[in-house]
């Protein structure tokens, strides 16, 4: 059944770039890599290859050359016109570049030496990575995470197409691992024409679970869709996260209208620009809308904390083809006894109980339970729990 058939909203770009070679074809390839220069995939770049392999990052289908990166960088867009916010790129080193030149094809190989992909060696460049990181992260100071992967990784891009003959394998989140294709197949069954997303790499803390449930009013159904792929030192683990998942939406949800998935993509913690990639992914998977709230993917100080809703006003109408759902800053009022922001509640600051990924951790790295304003008991046991272990 097509897009058009289901009434599901189209892929970003048109279709579905799923960048698996046939299987009658990957023997012949895995043979022909033995034969190629390889490129180490790390683990954020093990995530770029699944999400090439699945259509999460369609329209594209391989690393960008150096026009579409330098379009990317400077004007959020591909070469061609299209929405593109964060560049999708391959660094390798001096002496990686050298042997790939006169090389019109490399073998991708992951850490364990598996072969991931064959890329097509379409152009080696050096690109201005202060630039890069100005313009994508706002911001030049290595502490920066993405800042620091930039500076680390090596000098020369590689772009070309890839066919991806192995995705990396996984034993954990299997029930919860559903590619684009199997999620819009899903919704499409549901008969859900409004699909609202939500990105998370933290637990559902009340806020949160407010933010959703307010936008599951308008919609017909809720995907909640958190990143498993590499983030940062700090982060609480996927493990965890997942369980305090689980025990929300078996308590707190209307199970018929809410479908949990994770998504293998690594953070690169863009606040505004990755608000807007994380959208484009997640209509891919076939939603419709997308929550953005305070200070969307963002690390340290590095944004305003309303930027990332501001930076889609920057698209022309209906560009993107996915609505956004703008929420400020929520919190628990002891005066109004619920979730509520500035622009329900009248109460003054001394009332409001503000929610934070930052403060729960802070509460839980002191051996203390996070209050019942905060998170729901069942969360707050699992997190406990995780932390008392060593």
């Amino acid at each position: 059944m097509s897009e058009v058939e289901s009434g599901l909203i189209a892929p970003h770009g048109g279709r579905l770039a799923e960048c698996v070679a046939p299987e009658a074809q990957r023997a012949a390839l895995v043979e022909k890599a033995k034969s190629l220069p390889q490129i180490a995939l790390d683990e954020r770049t093990e995530n770029d290859i699944e999400m090439l392999s699945i259509g999460g990052f369609s329209p594209l289908r391989g690393f960008l050359d150096r026009r579409d990166y330098e379009s990317v960088v400077d004007t959020m867009h591909l070469s061609d016109g299209v929405a593109w916010p964060i560049p999708l790129t391959l660094m390798v080193s001096e002496d990686v570049a050298a042997k790939l030149k006169g090389a019109p094809q490399a073998a991708l190989v992951a850490s364990s030496g598996k072969v991931r992909a064959i890329l097509d060696v379409e152009e080696l460049y050096r690109p201005d990575k202060n630039r890069e990181a100005k313009n994508v992260y706002r911001t030049d100071d290595p502490a920066h995470p993405s800042v620091a992967y930039l500076r680390d990784s090596g000098p020369v891009y590689v772009g070309g197409k890839v066919q991806v003959i192995a995705p990396p394998e996984h034993s954990d989140f299997l029930q919860y691992r559903l590619p684009p294709r199997k999620t819009r197949e899903i919704f499409a069954q549901k008969g859900w024409k409004t699909v609202v997303a939500f990105q998370t790499r933290n637990p559902i803390h009340r806020a949160h679970e407010y933010l959703t449930k307010c936008a599951l009013e308008n919609c017909d159904g809720l995907f909640i869709h958190p990143i498993v792929g590499a983030t940062k030192e700090g982060d609480v683990p996927a493990p965890v996260r997942m369980r305090c998942y689980e025990v929300l939406l078996q308590n707190y949800y209307p199970a018929p209208r809410v479908i949990l998935a994770v998504n293998p993509a690594a953070m690169r913690y863009a606040g505004p620009r990755e608000a807007i990639l994380h959208a484009l992914v997640r209509k891919n998977y076939g939603c419709t809308h997308f929550i953005v709230g305070r200070d969307h993917a963002g690390v340290g100080n590095y944004y305003g904390s309303y930027d990332a809703q501001k930076i889609f006003d920057e698209f022309e109408p209906g560009e993107l083809g996915i609505e956004t759902m703008r929420y400020e800053n929520t919190f628990f009022c002891k005066s109004c006894q619920g979730m509520a922001s500035t622009k329900t509640c009248p109460h003054d600051e001394s009332n409001r109980v503000g929610l934070s990924g930052t403060k729960v951790r802070e509460i839980l790295s002191k051996g203390e339970i996070p209050p019942p304003e905060f998170s729901r008991p069942e969360v707050a046991r699992e997190l406990m729990q995780a932390y008392r272990t060593p």
